[in-house]
């Protein structure tokens, strides 16, 4: 009988080792996929972040172009208002307009006609007699046709070349010449008819002591 269970034990203990080895390997292997399955998701959230900080990079390079973009514009609107500024603390001697109740600016157009001309030699004429040491804020005004943007730069344009006709005909110094244009937030009458935006379309020379 003894002979007989000790065989029996001994099959016993390599059926359950068997079986312990089973077990151990089927748990190992199912660590191991766990673990590759994790890994799989870190390396997927390592792609998302690299994206991420991609797409914040191209963001923030919009972005400081923009705020560098921005202030350069409020930069020169300062410069131009302080020119501005400083003009307007001498003493107005008088006021010229050039408009087409007296001269012709033609819409879209920056020329200075020969009837613009003739009031501006007929202005100065005396200044320069007398020999005064006058400084010239000029104003560029326009219609309300057309874009905002558009008709500041067309104002400008208009004010600039009166400031070109001052300087290349009667040797105004540049620096006693100021230029500014309002476009069209400064209306002399309202835009609704064709008279009207006639007279906006304008550039006021204002001559300071």
């Amino acid at each position: 009988m003894k002979g007989f269970i000790l065989p029996c034990l001994v099959a016993s203990l390599a059926v359950t080792g068997c079986a312990t080895k089973k077990y151990v390997a089927r748990e190992v292997g199912g660590v191991n996929q766990k673990v590759d399955a994790v890994s799989v998701q870190v390396e997927q959230t390592q792609e998302r972040v690299k994206r991420n900080e991609v797409r914040i990079d191209e963001v923030n390079q919009t972005s400081q172009a923009g705020i560098a973009e921005a202030k350069g514009s409020a930069q020169q609107a300062l410069v131009k208002a302080t020119d501005a500024e400083k003009a307007a603390k001498g003493k107005l001697i008088y006021t010229v307009t050039l408009s087409n109740d007296k001269v012709t600016f033609p819409v879209n157009r920056a020329v200075v006609s020969d009837e613009a001309k003739a009031l501006i030699d007929e202005a100065i004429a005396q200044l320069k007699a007398e020999n005064k040491g006058v400084f010239f804020e000029i104003e560029g005004h326009t219609d309300a046709t057309g874009p905002e943007e558009y008709n500041v730069k067309l104002g400008e344009d208009r004010a600039m070349a009166v400031r070109n006709y001052l300087h290349d005909q009667h040797g105004i110094a540049l620096n006693r010449i100021q230029v500014i244009s309002y476009g069209e937030t400064k209306p002399v009458a309202d835009n609704k008819t064709k008279d009207n935006r006639a007279q906006n379309r304008r550039v006021v020379i204002k001559v300071l002591e």
